[in-house]
């Protein structure tokens, strides 16, 4: 699955291990939060565009314990999306983005050979 919820238990298995097969974008979000709001199908359209070449995986940091992870990545504002591959952050940003932006994004930092 491309679009997918993670949490503070699965973190690790759901992003960290799964971005050594491919490269997850993590999106700090929160349902208060209009830009998030406004980012989140627009990550889902650049994944549907990549066919599966990179996952997201999206974290509601007022869920449960998730704003903990959000500390230890020191997010400081939402949204906040974490290019991860490797299980190494590879890069981030904040707020909301147009879909040119987001690929742009996606492109300086993993080479998408194969994927359009």
């Amino acid at each position: 699955m491309s679009v997918f919820d993670t949490t503070l238990e699965s973190f690790k298995q759901d992003v960290l291990e799964a971005s050594v097969e491919r490269p997850i974008l993590v999106d700090f979000w929160a349902d208060w939060c209009s830009p998030c709001l406004v980012i989140a199908p627009l990550l889902e359209q650049v994944l549907s565009d990549l066919k599966g070449a990179v996952g997201l995986a999206k974290l509601e940091v007022d869920q449960g314990e998730n704003m903990k992870l959000a500390g230890h990545y020191r997010v400081r504002g939402f949204p906040t999306v974490i290019l991860f591959n490797d299980g190494q952050e590879l890069g981030r940003f904040s707020g909301a983005r147009s879909r040119p932006q987001i690929i742009s994004f996606i492109k300086d930092h993993v080479d998408l050979a194969g994927a359009s």
